[in-house]
């Protein structure tokens, strides 16, 4: 593998959650409260039950109350939009999570529009991606991008000036990403589909962070000699090899073919994925803090 670092986003995850779960009891010694996060399922995608129970049960470990609220796929908006209005309002609630995607008959926007930004441990009310935008030291991180650049920070030495390039521009991971990597003076590109020379602009970045939701897209001749290469991409594509009907999950980079350019490298599954939820938890205990008047821990 020419040298290239495995990122063990598995192992870096355990270690966040272990520091969380060290300030929440401090924050509950001295506070007297428990930090606590709502997350709300509509239907029953099953890899969002999946997603969800691991939240519940890593909250718990980490000292910190889970409130679970599973709806029916026939909720309507006006009863999902109450229940947010009734989790705004409750004050042993510091984090809301409403899982999406949502089904079709609710406006995904509304619902993230009516989340407290105080208690937006997803980050994605306009309030607190604006704070991003803007540089704000007191906005609420997307998960993702934040577990991203905590895994960059550890693994690929100083920033300040890296040219960095992130390929993808979504709301969720693209565009948020490319603000915490601006904040750390890096100089940023942001690719995306219609990109012209896209492999050559990939060639040039130190940073590469790849969120485009298709499988393998990035080559091996993509990436620069040492890069550190951050790969959020999840995509379930067949395995005969594992029988008929079966199926894997890879990333938006061609592991196989990226690792011997690489400097550092993070696998699908087992890189950013822990990471989420890890953030998520470190969220909830900064938005407790917050709640609280009480300066946010170091984490």
């Amino acid at each position: 593998m020419n040298g290239a670092t495995i990122i063990d986003g598995k192992a870096f995850a355990a270690d966040l959650r272990a520091r969380v779960a060290e300030r929440a009891a401090a924050f509950i010694a001295t506070s007297g409260t428990t930090p606590g996060l709502a997350v709300v399922l509509v239907g029953e995608d099953p890899a969002s039950q999946v997603y969800v129970r691991n939240k519940a049960k890593q909250t718990v470990e980490c000292g910190m109350r889970s409130f679970e609220h599973r709806l029916s796929v026939e909720t309507s908006q006006g009863d999902l939009l109450d229940l947010v209005h009734r989790l705004n309002a409750d004050p042993a609630v510091n984090g809301i999570l409403v899982q999406l995607p949502l089904p079709p008959q609710i406006d995904e926007a509304a619902v993230l529009a009516a989340i407290d930004p105080a208690k937006d441990v997803d980050g994605f009310h306009v309030v607190n991606t604006g704070k991003l935008a803007v540089g704000a030291a007191d906005a609420m991180v997307p998960c993702t991008p934040l577990g991203c650049l905590m895994m960059l920070k550890h693994y690929g030495g100083e920033l300040s000036g890296k040219r960095a390039l992130v390929l993808g521009r979504s709301n969720i991971v693209g565009k948020p990403m490319a603000a915490l990597l601006l904040k750390e003076s890096c100089t940023v590109t942001i690719a995306h589909s219609r990109t012209r020379d896209l492999a050559d602009e990939c060639r040039r970045a130190e940073i590469l962070v790849a969120a485009v939701g298709r499988p393998h897209m990035v080559k091996g001749d993509w990436v620069a000699p040492g890069a550190t290469v951050i790969d959020v991409g999840i995509n379930r594509i067949p395995a005969p090899e594992k029988g008929e009907g079966k199926t894997r999950l890879v990333g938006d980079v061609d592991f196989d073919a990226c690792v011997g350019h690489a400097g550092a490298i993070t696998p699908v599954p087992g890189g950013v994925g822990p990471m989420t939820i890890a953030c998520l938890l470190r969220n909830t205990l900064v938005a407790a803090c917050d709640q609280a008047g009480v300066a946010r821990p170091e984490i």
